[in-house]
């Protein structure tokens, strides 16, 4: 505690200060220069880039159980077919990437399941509302 000419400070005042002192340490930057704005952008996709698709734990249980195993470009691929679907307005859409199929929630960027053209029944996808094909 501070005293200023024989005199305790008020609380108001010690609040100013200490509010002070807080606003001072607190910059816009993190420690890398990013500004939390370029942060949040990072966060929320408003970066200019394309968020990666994720894969659940079926899509990747799936994947494993049948051998797939994708190519840069076919995620790339799919990256660009997912983009596409939300553009249009998707929000649960069937990617066809060459023989591959993935139902892809797009809001969250997460493929839900996968399939070869092998694993299809009749060619019928259900619970989709709309498709890409890459």
């Amino acid at each position: 505690m501070k005293i200023q000419g024989n005199q305790f400070l008020s609380i108001e005042q010690l609040q100013a200060q200490y509010l002070n002192q807080n606003r001072q340490q607190r910059t816009s930057q993190t420690a890398e220069g990013l500004s939390f704005q370029d942060i949040l952008s990072g966060k929320t996709g408003d970066s200019g880039e394309a968020e990666q698709v994720r894969f659940s734990k079926h899509a990747a249980n799936r994947l494993a159980d049948r051998n797939i195993e994708l190519t840069e470009e076919q995620v790339q691929r799919l990256n660009q077919g997912t983009v596409k679907a939300g553009a249009k307005g998707i929000n649960e859409s069937l990617v066809i990437v060459d023989s591959l199929a993935f139902i892809v929630n797009v809001p969250n960027h997460t493929v839900i399941t996968a399939m070869d053209q092998t694993d299809t029944n009749d060619n019928v996808f259900t619970n989709i509302d709309g498709a890409v094909i890459m």
